[in-house]
């Protein structure tokens, strides 16, 4: 699928409740967990060690840390959408987010997107975006939530 090329905010407007689009999956392998892991100081059992969690967590395997699912969102957007003649992008906050299901070692995510909202707050785009991040072939989301970002264009 293409991207979504958005140029200006008249041009965001004419998206205002409509699916933006879907990205691509992408796999959240052990190894990926592990880098996390390592990243942000959380070695908890449940993400790093494969044998503990094959006998005694309840999922029968490793699971993503719910901040690694999270953290994927940028580069899954990046996929979806192309914002051109900007000063520059802020990542302005999340609302209403929640997990949902855990992701297994393994299992691959996708984001899918919806236009909530658009305000200009003085020449700079507020984009309230709807969220799902989902994973493949099931049923229920791993996250929900809106991401906002803010897009000062040129």
């Amino acid at each position: 699928m293409a991207k979504l090329v958005i140029n200006s905010y008249e041009d965001f407007e004419k998206y205002v409740g409509q699916e933006l689009g879907v990205s691509d999956y992408v796999e959240l392998n052990q190894e990926r967990i592990n880098l996390f892991a390592d990243a942000t100081l959380d070695h908890q059992w449940i993400h790093v060690d494969t044998e503990k969690a094959a006998v005694e967590s309840p999922f029968k395997s490793t699971i993503a840390h719910g901040y690694l699912t999270l953290s994927m969102l940028p580069y899954m957007w990046n996929q979806i959408i192309e914002v051109n003649n900007l000063k520059m992008m802020i990542n302005y906050g999340m609302d209403k987010m929640k997990f949902g299901q855990a992701v297994l070692s393994g299992q691959s995510i996708r984001l899918k997107t919806v236009l909530q909202s658009l305000q200009n707050l003085r020449g700079v785009a507020k984009a309230e975006i709807k969220f799902t991040i989902e994973i493949k072939d099931q049923r229920k989301p791993a996250v929900e939530g809106v991401a906002v970002f803010l897009y000062y264009f040129k």
